[in-house]
């Protein structure tokens, strides 16, 4: 196996158009584990972690902009205020060790279903910036982002740079289901951001399809039926919880049956709306 060490963005960009084979590695905490366990053996390694531009982050006009080496205990410390959802969901990843080591950029490379980022972003409507040497910068929606169980829409050649959040415009929750309180894998999760310029709600579900997925029909029922300005309809919550779950495609696993993750769905999605909605009812009326 080679290791291949780029100091630069440019040099990584050419590593991966010479050898698009070599698989990224930044924080490890996903390639490491396959590799201990011997689920994958790549001709070649290509660590990021001396590309220093990866860890950077900044505001710019409409969005965040996340480095894709940004780690998760940096997102927690410095960007709980514009990206709460995204905040929240690194809070509940792994140990203070995998949170400073670990990062979106890594969460969205493996594209694995259960990834705790995934549901903020789509509810967010993040979107991925990638580059290839040859091609140059393109720009992913997340909800186009993932192709199916750890398979993305990122060509061979190219490498996740950064992810550009739009700073929340209303609350945001993030919660998930797992076998403990810590250090595990999503059972399932939901994430719920409010929009209340658009007068609309974005979320997120995982772990619980082949993708991370949108609960569309739920969205669209808030779009019709949501008052913005009135108390939070008890029965409309439980029917977006309802259209939620029924939006999950999940399978049975060692964590957790695909009924449990349906229903467990729409419990995240109704309780998570509330949680949003009390919290914009408190700020309209400070």
């Amino acid at each position: 196996m080679d290791f291949l060490r780029p100091t630069t963005w440019a040099e990584a960009l050419a590593a991966k158009a010479d050898r698009p084979e070599a698989v990224p590695i930044q924080g490890g905490t996903d390639v490491m584990v396959e590799l201990n366990f011997d689920r994958r053996r790549p001709e070649a390694l290509l660590d990021l972690t001396r590309v220093a531009e990866l860890r950077e982050w900044e505001t710019l006009p409409g969005y965040c902009r996340v480095g894709a080496g940004v780690p998760y205990a940096t997102v927690i410390d410095e960007l709980s205020g514009p990206l709460p959802g995204l905040a929240q969901a690194s809070r509940t990843v792994g140990s203070p060790q995998i949170r400073n080591r670990g990062g979106v950029g890594g969460n969205l490379g493996a594209a694995s279903p259960a990834g705790d980022s995934h549901p903020p972003l789509l509810a967010a409507g993040a979107v991925v910036e990638v580059e290839s040497r040859d091609r140059g910068v393109r720009t992913v929606p997340a909800a186009e982002f993932y192709l199916g169980p750890k398979r993305s829409a990122l060509e061979p050649d190219e490498l996740i740079r950064a992810v550009r959040v739009p700073p929340a415009t209303g609350p945001q929750y993030f919660s998930k289901v797992g076998t403990r309180n810590a250090m595990v894998i999503a059972v399932c999760s939901f994430a719920v951001a409010l929009h209340p310029g658009e007068r609309r709600v974005g979320t997120g579900i995982g772990s619980a399809g082949p993708t991370p997925l949108r609960a569309l029909e739920a969205e669209d029922l808030l779009a019709r039926e949501l008052d913005w300005d009135a108390p939070l309809d008890p029965a409309l919550a439980r029917r977006f919880g309802e259209l939620a779950a029924r939006a999950a495609a999940p399978i049975d696993d060692v964590r957790g049956t695909a009924a449990y993750r349906v229903h467990a769905v729409g419990v995240l999605a109704r309780r998570t709306l509330t949680w949003a909605w009390n919290d914009h009812r408190e700020e309209r009326a400070a």
